[in-house]
């Protein structure tokens, strides 16, 4: 095991922070870690908004479902899909690129640099002692934080990330079985083999809740999922998507 491994296994949702913002030279250095991730064939589709005004926060951190750490914290980023530098791309080369921009395979590729870079971003901050906590209540109404963050067209806020200096550790919160997440050669589709590991999961989530909360709570992880996934949420997002010029062919 050495250090790198061992932050990114020890990892953990930070929801308090102290009265401590970020310094230039650490918000740099989280962007320069979020820009060394991987890109797509070096397409780099996504930006990131540093937000540090009071009244945007608190703004965002109702957005969010009045989420008081997205409010209170040393650094709020958010993690945009961007392909709006690469319509001035086609201005600059003259070129038509429109067909492939409003592409669903572009799209993806938007999602997964921008995910990629803020993963890089995390790791980043936790290694210097800092904590993070990703913010996906930010897509609850997306027209807002888009109007408040003055994106133009192509570009789509996905999640926000809140960075500082923990006030307090939360547990470590227990991960799916490895053999239910990693197959090898195929996809191992046995039923009986998931239902017996997810059976066995949510002993272990329950005792988790149970301990936790000090009794107040012992529900499983697949009731969780199955409450959680019962009222389908941000149905708005695909109209949302289309109407910023994506995933159209």
């Amino acid at each position: 095991m050495n250090q790198v491994i061992d932050l990114i296994l020890n990892h953990r949702s930070i929801r308090k922070f102290e009265e401590q913002l970020l310094s230039t030279e650490q918000i740099e250095t989280i962007v320069k870690s979020a820009q060394a991730a991987s890109t797509s064939s070096f397409i780099q589709a996504y930006s990131i908004i540093g937000v540090k005004n009071l009244d945007a926060k608190r703004k965002l951190a109702e957005i969010a479902g009045n989420q008081s750490y997205v409010e209170s914290n040393g650094h709020l980023f958010v993690f945009c899909a961007d392909l709006h530098r690469h319509e001035l791309v086609a201005e600059m080369e003259n070129q038509d690129l429109m067909r492939s921009l409003q592409s669903t395979e572009k799209f993806m590729v938007a999602l997964i640099d921008a995910s990629l870079a803020a993963q890089n971003a995390v790791i980043a901050a936790e290694s210097m002692g800092l904590g993070a906590c990703y913010i996906g209540g930010l897509r609850n109404n997306l027209e807002a934080v888009c109007e408040l963050l003055k994106v133009p067209q192509r570009v789509i806020p996905l999640f926000g990330v809140v960075v500082g200096y923990p006030a307090q550790q939360t547990d470590k919160k227990p991960r799916l079985p490895l053999e239910n997440v990693y197959h090898e050669e195929t996809y191992q589709p046995s039923k009986e083999t998931y239902e017996q590991q997810l059976k066995e999961y949510n002993e272990l989530i329950s005792e988790y809740y149970h301990e936790r909360t000090n009794g107040k709570r012992k529900d499983t992880w697949t009731a969780q999922m199955a409450q959680m996934l019962h009222s389908p949420k941000r149905m708005y997002m695909k109209e949302f998507v289309e109407k910023k010029g994506y995933n159209l062919e």
